[in-house]
């Protein structure tokens, strides 16, 4: 397996398998030849003397007094390859830095602990929002920012060095003032401003709901304006708060129309690839019409799973649709043939951004049938006026699938639009593609598993399953190692001691693997991965460090709260703690998850809407969120599974255990089965007496067994 971005494709479809293997050239010029990360290795041949974050480079800035020029970005940035090919490739520039300072770079997908700390002091220093490339200026003993920014041209650039190493060199009280005020603002970031503990309570739940509706855009769907990105947290508390109220006299339907509106525009417009399937990562406009065109694995993992949970919520075939051609673009385009799942695809080709994805009409009426044309053209807004750079055309659903029929069926117009998409997908597949970071890691490939396993209980496909748990697999066999995780695998090689995300997102996905297809040894797995992370990431007041207890030393140690493009690594845990001590009985995870809420209580009160994660492990403490056990023989509980299931219900979890399945830990080793199936019933840590029917399980249940009532 290979660890380089790729540079070309052939007429398979999978990116990277022409001959162009890689972005550097062999003859390397500095250190990060050696390195194992895609984006390094793409300024392996830059002429600055670039070292990767280690001990010797940490030393070389120590003992020579340079200050520490710390580039950060990743290799499907678009403004990170404009930086390098305008300043790191460009000599002058290029001796400048070697001259001046030790220059570091790192992959923000590698080093996510190094990224969240600068990316912070950014934020503190400048109070404005941080991004890729991040470029800060440390001093060479503390690691202290000195100043920071993100993109520079050349020029601009240049004159930064200069103004940099003077202030450095002729401003040194000043310099080492504002590092010991960084220090205390740090500090002050994890320091809990109540004298007394919170009592939990559910006002967030609805502040928070009431927050999103504040920004939300009523016109467009989404949250905000231009840049506009997906939010799928904020989606998926609309669809909790929908789904809590949905049997009340009251529901939420505006939670849900926010929701599901915000799910339509965005498969419709140009953030969703209309060929392949497959999110692009935010639009530069706020109707959702142009991307910026890297596709992440873990956007199209919560996208995924929100797509799956709109089709449970409404039965709306549009959601299964797109849910069904994003798993198969993770599955076609962005899996290892070992099973794990790739990190990123670039949003350049031929070093332009989005050159891959684009068309003209002339390219439509050359490739299809007179039909084809026509309804291709009118379905993607070809008969429209240029809508990239006004010379080509982003594909987006112009026209509504019902609209296409002037003349004949439905059904025929979307035979010969298939017809079409098929052969522009396969045309497309013949072009230059995009670079792909071929690293696997294991947070992201946690959520992507956990989307599938959803995926493939909700759409009824089997080959979802089986990739999850191929990408489980693979995880366990080569990333976990003595007890512990590594967070990245490339170039044959597992590195770098794991993040709070791993354990949390891996043991999240492990739960959803679970509620699809027992294994009692997945079950261990989730548990070892639990146990471990209580031992080495969790705060004696609370919640979760992102870094282990012995991890390297830097200059803050982070414990996020907030969701950002990922979920909150502490929410997920709090949600697994409470999962899992429900389903085994076990107090040390409840009150672990309850010291997590409390810890973040003062943002979670403040700040509801940037916290949904959390918010979904404060409703599970507060409204005794359902498990179901099912024991018995295999055909007959999973029989049983399947009715259950259906419909919308994130606060229940069903696990059918079959009767050949022995040693199960906790409270599970309690539930047994006699002669044919058995449910029990636990709402919270109260249990109710085992049944013995579908039918008084489905009465045990209640209302919530009956799916299409209110949908």
């Amino acid at each position: 397996m290979s660890g380089n971005v790729n540079t070309s494709g052939d007429s398979n479809r999978h990116p990277g398998r022409g001959q162009a293997r890689c972005c550097y050239s062999p003859a390397m010029s500095n250190r990060l030849g050696a390195e194992t990360s895609p984006y390094l290795l793409q300024h392996a041949d830059n002429p600055v003397d670039w070292y990767a974050w280690d001990d010797g480079a940490l030393d070389l800035a120590r003992n020579s007094g340079k200050p520490i020029l710390l580039s950060v970005g990743y290799s499907a940035c678009h403004w990170c390859h404009v930086m390098a090919h305008e300043c790191f490739e460009d000599e002058p520039t290029a001796a400048l830095m070697n001259r001046l300072f030790v220059n570091i770079k790192v992959d923000r997908e590698e080093r996510p602990d190094i990224d969240k700390i600068y990316q912070q002091a950014h934020q503190l220093i400048s109070q404005s929002p941080g991004g890729w490339p991040l470029t800060v200026f440390l001093t060479p003993e503390e690691h202290l920012p000195i100043f920071s920014g993100t993109y520079f041209p050349r020029e601009v650039f240049k004159q930064v060095l200069e103004r940099v190493d003077s202030f450095y060199r002729d401003h040194e009280n000043q310099v080492r003032e504002h590092g010991e005020a960084l220090k205390h603002a740090f500090d002050s970031l994890t320091l809990s401003i109540d004298t007394q503990e919170p009592a939990l309570e559910p006002a967030p739940l609805e502040l928070g709901r009431a927050r999103l509706a504040e920004i939300f855009d009523t016109e467009h769907g989404g949250f905000g304006g231009a840049p506009k990105f997906p939010h799928p947290t904020h989606i998926e508390t609309l669809l909790d708060q929908w789904r809590s109220t949905a049997e009340s006299a009251q529901p939420d339907l505006d939670g849900l129309y926010m929701a599901t509106l915000t799910l339509t525009r965005m498969a419709d417009g140009g953030l969703y690839d209309q060929l392949g399937g497959g999110f692009f990562r935010y639009t530069v406009d706020g109707q959702w019409t142009i991307p910026h065109f890297e596709k992440m694995l873990y956007d199209n993992a919560a996208l995924l799973s929100v797509y799956v949970d709109a089709y449970s919520a409404t039965g709306e075939e549009r959601f299964a649709r797109v849910a069904s051609e994003t798993a198969d673009w993770v599955l076609r385009d962005m899996r290892d043939p070992d099973g794990a799942f790739y990190a990123t695809l670039d949003a350049d080709s031929e070093g332009v951004e989005g050159r891959f994805y684009l068309w003209t009409p002339d390219e439509l009426a050359e490739l299809l049938d007179e039909d084809e044309t026509a309804l291709a053209a009118e379905r993607f807004g070809l008969t429209s006026s240029p809508n990239f750079e006004g010379s080509a055309w982003h594909l987006v659903a112009a026209t509504p699938f019902e609209a296409l029929t002037r003349s004949g069926s439905l059904e025929d117009a979307m035979s010969t639009l298939d017809r079409a998409r098929a052969k522009m997908l396969e045309v497309r597949s013949q072009r230059i593609w995009p670079g792909r970071d071929e690293k696997i890691l294991v947070a992201w490939n946690g959520l992507m598993l956990a989307a599938l396993a959803k995926s493939a209980r909700v759409l009824q496909r089997d080959d979802l399953m089986d990739a999850a748990d191929g990408a489980r697999s693979f995880i366990e066999e080569r990333l976990w190692q003595d007890g512990r995780l590594n967070a990245v695998y490339a170039q044959g090689r597992a590195r770098y001691p794991a993040y709070l995300d791993d354990y949390a997102f891996l043991a999240h996905g492990i739960l959803e693997v679970l509620q699809t297809r027992w294994r009692t040894a997945d079950l261990d797995f989730a548990i070892a991965l639990v146990e471990t992370l209580l031992a080495q990431f969790e705060d004696r007041d609370g919640g979760f460090f992102f870094t282990a207890h012995d991890h390297e030393s830097l200059i803050h140690r982070p414990k996020p709260f907030a969701d950002e493009a990922t979920p909150s690594g502490n929410g997920i845990a709090a949600q697994v703690l409470l999962a899992l001590g429900h389903l085994l009985g076990e107090p040390r995870y409840l009150e672990a998850a309850e010291r997590t809420l409390k810890a973040a209580w003062p943002a979670l009160r403040d700040y509801p809407h940037a916290h949904g994660s959390l918010l979904r492990a404060l409703d599970a403490t507060l409204n005794a969120h359902e498990t179901v056990i099912l024991r018995g023989p295999a055909a007959q509980v999973s029989e049983w599974q399947t009715f259950l299931n259906a419909g919308f219900n994130p606060h229940r979890r069903i696990f059918a255990i079959d009767d050949t399945e022995n040693d199960l830990p906790g409270l599970l080793a309690e539930r047994r089965t006699a002669d044919g199936p058995i449910g029990y019933v636990c709402r919270g840590t109260t249990c109710g007496a085992p049944v013995d029917t579908l039918e008084a399980l489905t009465a045990e249940l209640g209302t919530a067994t009956r799916h299409a009532d209110k949908r």
